[in-house]
């Protein structure tokens, strides 16, 4: 695929995600973590014509001057920036000026391509660009998701039908040796500056399940009182739960006739053999305690999952598909982001980037938790073993799940 076509494909997708979408639901902020979808068109275009057209383009001219300030979303070294809170309150400039100056750029772009290939700067931020651009396409699945959940007409962002899940097999463990093991990304293909540099990392004994834990292993600990029992919990991880009066997971609803869930397909009647999503690391934590394990380290994990790669079948909901990815494991991508017991920091002789784009990932090196893999609302190519999500511990909107760990030996 060349550059052009790849920039187009990235570009038209997250065109195609926004489609089934009113210019209401576009606009609106349902959280402060999350952005409208106006937003999110928006800010991945300003990342094209900010941090390259601005750069390499000939009698370079902003689509709009304003626009440089209203969608940076967190640049310092750009300049201003309006605020994250009040996102959903930028009703102008409206849905229709947002997708001229998705078009105005993707055009000058296409110039710019066609005059300066070869350029390996031009081509590192472009790489950025795009992988920047499909971690907003999760985004805005997860974002308009929340959105949704809180209208009490239940809506769906899909008229796809919701099949039922086949019975999960059996969960297994598998066993690792651990010693010094290698980390992190090398080669040549793409990867984040917090991927690197590789480097040796000692690991003793362990194992790890076969498969992510299901909605019905979860529904055990719920109806086992797991929510009400603060021996399970960590001390900041309890005080959350009591604050917030938690009892499940963030989109399941408990009805007369049984449990419910909502989801992208709407309020569907909960599916016992899917993987477990949206929860936290607390929650978890406190599962993996309940269930006589614990959560891996991102380095076990990626040590387990060595040689596996992302097959790419993104959707809307996981599923409870099992195919072996490596060692004996399935449901290492496509399913749900899986939390770690790793706080994010940086590798041994990690170096950011100069300039503003080194902004992309070092400064959020701290109160944050690892999760591994990619989830159904991953796009297809983006995943990779060495990839490093990271979100706070309290974090619930995204397809986030877990996959239990043991220390052995």
């Amino acid at each position: 695929m060349t550059t052009s076509s790849r920039f187009d494909a990235v570009r038209r997708h997250t065109l195609a995600l926004a489609a089934p979408l009113s210019e209401e639901d576009c606009c609106v902020q349902s959280m402060t973590d999350a952005s409208p979808v106006k937003w999110h068109m928006a800010h991945t275009t300003w990342f094209f014509e900010t941090f390259i057209l601005e750069r390499f383009e000939r009698d370079f001219r902003p689509f709009h001057p304003a626009f440089r300030m209203l969608f940076n979303s967190y640049y310092n070294g750009v300049g201003d920036k309006y605020p994250r809170p009040q996102r959903g309150m930028l009703t102008r400039p409206a849905l229709g000026e947002v997708l001229a100056y998705r078009r105005n750029v993707d055009e000058r772009m296409a110039v710019l391509l066609e005059r300066s290939g070869g350029d390996s700067d031009l081509d590192m931020l472009l790489d950025v660009g795009l992988h920047h651009e499909q971690q907003h396409q999760e985004l805005m699945l997860t974002d308009v998701k929340h959105l949704l959940s809180l209208n009490p007409l239940w809506p769906a962002y899909t008229d796809a039908g919701f099949t039922p899940a086949s019975p999960r097999a059996p969960l297994g463990w598998r066993t690792f040796d651990g010693g010094v093991v290698e980390i992190g990304h090398s080669g040549e293909a793409f990867c984040f500056d917090n991927e690197t540099p590789r480097h040796r990392q000692f690991l003793e004994p362990y194992a790890l399940a076969s498969c992510l834990v299901t909605n019905a292993e979860y529904l055990s600990f719920v109806e086992d009182g797991g929510y009400a029992r603060a021996s399970l919990w960590l001390s900041e991880g309890w005080d959350w739960v009591r604050a917030n009066e938690l009892m499940q997971p963030m989109y399941w609803r408990r009805h007369e006739d049984g449990w419910r869930e909502f989801t992208l397909h709407g309020l569907q009647p909960l599916d016992l053999d899917r993987p477990l999503v949206h929860i936290s690391f607390f929650e978890a934590d406190a599962y993996a305690r309940w269930a006589g394990a614990r959560l891996p380290t991102e380095a076990e994990w990626e040590h387990a999952a060595s040689g596996a790669r992302d097959f790419g079948a993104p959707g809307l909901h996981p599923t409870a598909e099992e195919a072996l990815q490596a060692a004996r494991l399935s449901q290492l991508f496509g399913a749900c982001w899986q939390w770690t017991l790793s706080s994010y920091a940086p590798y041994p002789g990690y170096r950011a980037a100069d300039g503003a784009i080194g902004e992309y990932n070092g400064k959020f090196m701290s109160n944050q938790y690892v999760l591994r893999g990619s989830s159904c609302a991953t796009p297809a190519g983006h995943a990779r073993v060495t990839y490093r999500n990271f979100f706070p511990a309290s974090a619930r909107w995204q397809f986030a799940g877990l996959r239990l760990a043991k220390s052995s030996g």
